[in-house]
């Protein structure tokens, strides 16, 4: 009986813990500096910012409840704006966390979209190569990455909002929506660009 009671105690702290919003070290983290402050970007060059750019990353709960979570999607847009990047996940500035920004380059104004517990539903199975992939983690290299030409996706917007839609957009030299939000997803399953190289063609 008592051995049954500890296992039930230890099993409702596990999941208390597994639903917890962030942990304090991630809270800590986030409220480092003000919505104006970027975070220090990951880097593969360093070790542990490798290792840890390695990880698969959560789901976030109670999206609705959490000042900790504005104050993350603020400072990723700092971020972004001062990397002039087209799209950041959370991985990237230290939180394992399932949310990333996205550039709708397919908009008027070019929008910066808040993506959080976001999937990929849909895909077809051809895929094209995508010229000069890039990454803020990866400073100083590109590659030619294997995508899809469109993804299906699901994700909670800013807003609290459930967006179905499907993304497009393949061409470095028009749009190429899809391709950032497949680069940014890959980052919360701790998959980078350079893990998806088009094979060489040898003429």
């Amino acid at each position: 009986m008592k051995l049954s009671l500890v296992l039930l105690i230890v099993l409702t702290l596990f999941s208390v813990k597994s639903m917890a919003q962030f942990t304090q070290d991630e809270k800590d983290l986030i409220n480092s500096g003000t919505t104006e402050t970027p975070f220090r970007v990951l880097k593969v060059t360093d070790q542990q910012d490798s290792i840890f750019l390695r990880q698969k990353c959560s789901d976030i709960e109670n999206i609705n409840e959490s000042e900790d979570l504005q104050l993350l999607i603020d400072r990723l847009k700092a971020t972004m704006a001062a990397e002039s990047g087209v799209g950041i996940a959370a991985p990237q500035v230290g939180i394992a966390r399932n949310v990333f920004l996205f550039t709708r380059i397919d908009k008027a104004n070019y929008p910066v979209i808040v993506a959080i517990n976001p999937k990929i539903v849909n895909h077809p199975e051809e895929t094209i190569c995508f010229e000069r992939d890039g990454c803020l983690s990866i400073p100083g290299i590109s590659g030619n990455s294997i995508r899809y030409p469109w993804v299906d996706v699901e994700y909670t917007d800013e807003n609290g909002n459930l967006v179905q839609e499907r993304l497009e957009g393949y061409s470095r030299e028009s749009d190429f929506t899809g391709i950032i939000f497949q680069h940014e997803f890959d980052h919360l399953q701790g998959v980078l660009f350079i893990d998806k190289l088009c094979p060489e063609i040898n003429e």
